[in-house]
C-alpha cells in the first residue's frame, strides 16, 4: 500500500508562552484542516518528542495529545523517541503503519518545548542523548561531540572553518525569508567570526538554537499529490570512541540512505532538494556526503560555490535548517518533511524551480541514530 501526505502543520519555531500541548494542538489542527479531515478519522497517532519528561515534567505524551486533540477513544496513540531524530521516527513508525495495511489515515506530531529551562539544565538534558556510562562523565556535551568530528575533518578530509562559516551564512539566508523560522535574519562573515567560541573549532553561528516548536502530518493510503516513497531507519555505534578511524563519517546515515533509495527506486542525483540534520555547520557536510550528493572531503566546499542554495545544482536546507530555522529537538524530522512537501507544491519561501523528488535525513545525537525519507510527486 502506498503511502501520501494529506495535510501539514506547524508552528512559528522560536522561543513560545504556551507549553508543549498546546503547541501540538496548534500544529495537529492546521494539518488536519489541510488534510480537510476531522480528528475522528485519526486511526493511529505518533508523538516524536526526545524529553518533555525532563523539559516539563509530562512523559506518556500519546495519551496526552489524544486527549487535547479529541481523537477518538481506543486508536493506538504512541510515544516515539530517539533524540534528535525522535521526529522523523516517529513519522517512520506512522509509514509503516500505512505500508503495513493496520491503518488508513495517521497523524504524527513532533514536538519539543526547551526554553523553560535554563541553558545549563537543557545541555545536561541534551547530553542524555550522548553515552552516559562512559563519555558523558568525563564532561563532553554536544558542542563537544561536533567540535571533535569538526575538528578531525578539518585536519583530516579537508576544508577550513572558512568553509564552515559558508554554511551558517548560507542557511540564514534560506532562512530570513521563512517565517515560521526562529532567526529571520542574515548573517555576514564578519558577524560569524565575531561570535564567541563554544567549542573549537565551532562558534555560536556553527550551532543550532535552544527552541520550542511543534509540527504535525497527516498521512494517507488515499492518493495524494505527494507520496511518501520510503522512509528508513538506521543505527550505529552510539559512543564516539567506539567508531571507526574515522570519526566524521555518518554510518547510519550512509546506511539508511541506501535503503531509502532503494526502495523508492531513486539514487542520490535523482533529488531536486534536501532537508538535512544540521544541529552544527559541519553536520551538514557529514549528511551530504553520507547520502552521496558528494565525494568524503567535497561536501565541504559545497555552500562556498553556491551548490547547496536554494537555486543552486543541490538545493539543501532552503527552510534554514536547524542552525536558523530552529531545533525544538522532536519537532525537527517533521518540519523537515513539511519543507520538502511545499517544495513539491510549489509553496515553498525558498522554492526549487521543478522539484520533483525530496529528500530528508534526520539524526539522533551524534549520529548513531537516522532515519532518511523521500518524497515525491506522485
Amino acid at each position: 500500500m502506498n503511502v501520501y501526505v494529506a495535510g501539514t502543520g506547524m508552528t512559528k519555531f522560536g522561543k513560545h508562552a504556551e507549553n508543549s500541548m498546546e503547541l501540538s494542538v496548534e500544529a495537529a489542527a492546521k494539518a488536519m484542516e489541510d488534510a480537510g479531515i476531522a480528528p475522528e478519522e485519526i486511526e493511529e497517532l505518533y508523538v516524536g518528542n526526545f524529553a518533555q519528561n525532563l523539559f516539563e515534567g509530562q512523559a506518556h505524551l500519546g495519551p496526552a495529545l489524544y486527549g487535547s486533540l479529541g481523537l477518538k477513544n481506543n486508536i493506538k496513540a504512541t510515544h516515539v523517541e530517539s533524540a534528535c531524530a525522535s521526529g522523523s521516527f516517529a513519522l517512520h513508525e506512522a509509514f509503516r503503519a500505512i505500508k503495513g495495511g493496520f491503518a488508513k489515515t495517521v497523524m504524527v506530531v513532533g514536538v519539543e518545548k526547551m526554553t523553560a529551562k535554563t541553558t545549563p539544565e537543557i545541555t545536561g538534558i541534551l547530553a542524555t542523548a550522548g553515552d552516559a556510562f562512559y563519555e558523558a562523565p568525563c564532561g563532553i556535551t554536544f558542542p563537544g561531540y561536533y567540535a571533535l568530528m569538526a575538528s578531525y575533518y578539518l585536519k583530516n578530509i579537508g576544508g577550513t572553518k572558512d568553509d564552515l562559516a559558508e554554511i551558517a551564512i548560507k542557511n540564514h539566508y534560506h532562512a530570513s525569508k521563512n517565517p515560521y523560522a526562529q532567526f529571520q535574519r542574515e548573517i555576514t562573515k564578519e558577524m560569524y567570526y565575531g561570535s564567541p567560541i563554544i567549542a573549537e573549532p565551532l562558534c555560536l553561528y556553527d550551532c543550532s538554537p535552544i527552541s520550542d516548536g511543534a509540527a504535525a502530518m497527516i498521512l494517507t493510503s488515499e492518493k495524494k499529490d505527494v507520496e511518501l516513497a520510503s522512509c528508513e531507519a538506521a543505527v550505529s555505534r552510539m559512543a564516539l570512541a567506539e567508531r571507526g578511524e574515522d570519526i566524521s563519517w555518518l554510518e547510519g546515515v550512509e546506511i539508511a540512505g541506501k535503503r531509502a533509495y532503494n526502495v523508492a527506486g531513486v539514487a542520490p542525483e535523482d533529488i531536486d532538494v534536501a532537508e538535512v540534520h544540521d544541529c552544527f555547520t559541519i553536520a551538514e557536510v557529514q549528511n551530504i556526503e553520507a547520502l552521496g550528493f558528494y565525494k568524503h572531503g567535497e561536501g565541504i566546499k559545497a555552500a562556498k560555490e553556491k551548490e547547496t542554495y536554494f537555486d543552486g545544482k543541490k538545493p539543501v536546507n532552503t527552510d534554514g535548517g536547524l542552525k536558523a530555522k530552529g531545533h525544538p529537538v522532536g519537532a525537527t524530522g517533521v518540519s523537515m518533511a513539511i519543507e520538502v512537501v511545499k517544495q513539491l507544491h510549489n509553496e515553498a519561501h525558498n522554492q526549487v524551480k521543478g522539484a520533483e523528488v525530496g529528500l530528508i535525513s534526520n539524526v539522533g545525537g551524534s549520529g548513531p541514530s537516522c532515519v532518511v525519507g523521500i518524497l515525491r510527486r506522485s
